[in-house]
């Protein structure tokens, strides 16, 4: 029997999300890996947030057979809940250990540590900190190393490889801070890319990993079945470049290959009917190349994930640029035409509201900067192309502007950062422009004011603000006026707009309880007449509470914010 931590430095990869809420398939995996070896033996489970905040956590591990860390970022994100563990602290926690083996694994251990857009990864001397330095599937190495072989270069054979870890391993999820009501649980649903036929894009590291390897859908459902009867209730089908090539036909053959419609309702239905009860079921990457070149699967696909999922969906699609040098030089994805076209089948299915408030089923779209071939011109054709999606009446769920990592690999490796600190003023305008002229022009036009959103989950304070959101794909940030617990579900009403964000008050709203910060939030009620309400409650109705204000038109208004 032996003792194991796995600590999780949390991982961003470009087809999987490991920061708080979410929790990636690494540490379950090998913790399945570890019991697989020994149904006796001890896994323990910390985030880096919680060593943060406890030093207590490594006087224990200190004296542990086995000490596995997950962390790298090979993609930059901007993150509520949690940030990842940076080298400093990596080292700095494995240095204090002495007795553990000490393993790495994840992205830090392949490409170094991707802290921001626009910068090169940081390589650590790990040797000096790590006994082990694991670049391949690191619940394989495990293992092996528990059977006394070692090769921190071995791989999985093949997608069925993982089930009894992935099974084994859910129970694992017990352990974060954020179980049971806001963990979500990131789902692998293959390997590979279809373009790496071709090369893939220039600056991404999932066609390194070869030609798509699909799991089995029966082994999919085993495993969040598992995570199903441990307690999880939210799920994300996002660790896959193309939720929508999901066993497409010929994905080893053709860089576009044609989806498969029947492998995805079969999948979904079959989720469904393990997890009955659940509260989220997102999905994530979507190829917008493969949309606009198969319209009527694409449709079917579409209108199926909208029958099994739950509303607030994001299919994000990675457009990159729509430059078309910059498009060539990169090997990029799909056209202009082609993201319009596919931007287009998914309004068309998911635009409508679902029961949370939020459309069912959107495209958010990735732009990256400082790719080979750009230029000046290229922010023109980005901001243009946005207009055109804003005028002809089209939504997107959310528009993420990012400065390009290089990461070791590819062949954005030899360009490095060169156009990013070239264009940074290009870059820093440009997103100006878009938040202020495009993304909130989207997210009025998304959701009104006065839409009431359900189930916003309380996360953190920021002074007297209550910063919350919803569980799921890319979840809208809300600001809440006022200091309200947190780690509560909230109804909220749309009052006001950031840039992509909102700011909503309590529904129903209470007006004999309710803060001051959150009274005065409502439109058109101010200071004055906030004061005025605070020193004459509490109100036995409303006809009471209206007869403080001689204003007809201010009631009338005030009316539909109660």
């Amino acid at each position: 029997m032996i003792k194991a931590a796995i600590l999780d430095g949390y991982i961003d990869e470009p087809t999987c999300l490991g920061v708080p809420p979410y929790i990636s398939p690494y540490p379950r995996y090998i913790a399945g890996a570890i019991l697989d070896n020994n149904p006796k033996n001890i896994v323990d489970y910390h985030t880096i947030d919680q060593i943060r905040n406890s030093q207590t956590i490594l006087k224990k591990i200190n004296n542990y057979n086995l000490v596995i860390t997950i962390a790298g970022s090979s993609v930059p994100g901007k993150y509520l809940s949690g940030y990842p563990a940076s080298p400093n602290e990596i080292t700095k926690i494995m240095s204090y250990l002495k007795t553990p083996v000490k393993i790495l694994c994840g992205p830090a251990a392949r490409y170094g540590f991707g802290q921001f857009g626009g910068k090169k990864t940081r390589k650590i001397d790990t040797k000096n900190f790590f006994d082990f330095i694991v670049k391949s599937d690191c619940e394989i190495f495990i293992s092996n190393f528990l059977e006394e072989k070692i090769n921190p270069d071995i791989c999985r054979k093949n997608s069925e490889s993982i089930k009894t870890y992935a099974e084994k391993g859910a129970k694992i999820v017990k352990k974060h801070p954020f179980f049971p009501d806001y963990l979500i649980c990131e789902i692998e649903t293959y390997r590979g890319c279809p373009r790496n036929i071709v090369g893939g894009c220039s600056f991404c590291s999932e066609p390194l990993k070869g030609s798509p390897d699909f799991r089995p859908v029966n082994d999919i459902v085993g495993e969040i079945k598992k995570l199903y009867e441990s307690g999880v209730r939210n799920f994300r089908l996002g660790n896959q470049p193309c939720f929508f090539s999901y066993k497409a036909h010929d994905a080893t053959k053709k860089e576009f290959p044609r989806p498969n419609p029947a492998a995805i309702e079969e999948l979904l239905r079959k989720i469904r009917s393990a997890a009955p009860k659940l509260r989220t079921l997102h999905i994530d990457n979507a190829n917008p190349g493969v949309i606009a070149r198969y319209p009527e699967e694409s449709k079917k696909i579409a209108e199926t994930i909208i029958e099994y999922h739950t509303p607030g969906d994001v299919a994000a699609f990675g457009v990159e640029s729509v430059d078309p040098k910059v498009i060539k030089e990169n090997n990029l994805k799909a056209s202009e035409k082609q993201v319009y076209s596919a931007i287009k089948i998914l309004n068309e299915v998911g635009r409508k509201k679902g029961y949370n408030g939020m459309p069912e089923l959107l495209p958010g779209l990735n732009f990256v900067f400082g790719l080979k071939g750009e230029t000046k011109k290229t922010f023109d054709l980005n901001y243009n192309f946005l207009k055109k999606i804003v005028k002809n009446d089209l939504l997107v769920r959310r528009i993420n502007l990012r400065q390009i990592i290089p990461i070791p690999g590819t062949r954005m490796e030899d360009v490095g950062n060169k156009l990013v600190l070239k264009h940074k003023k290009n870059f820093k305008h440009f997103k100006y422009k878009v938040k202020t002229n495009i993304m909130q022009v989207l997210l009025k036009k998304m959701l009104p004011e006065k839409t009431i959103l359900r189930e916003v989950y309380t996360e953190k304070h920021d002074g007297k603000l209550t910063l919350a959101r919803q569980i799921g794909s890319y979840p809208l940030l809300v600001g809440i006026p006022g200091r309200y617990d947190l780690g509560q579900f909230l109804d909220v009403k749309i009052v006001d707009y950031g840039f992509r964000s909102i700011t909503g008050i309590p529904y129903p709203f209470d007006i004999n309880n309710t803060q001051r910060e959150t009274l005065t939030a409502i439109p058109g009620l101010g200071k004055k007449r906030a004061i005025k309400i605070l020193a004459n409650r509490p109100f036995k109705n409303k006809k009471e509470l209206f007869s403080i204000f001689e204003d007809k038109e201010f009631k009338k208004t005030f009316q539909e914010y109660l």
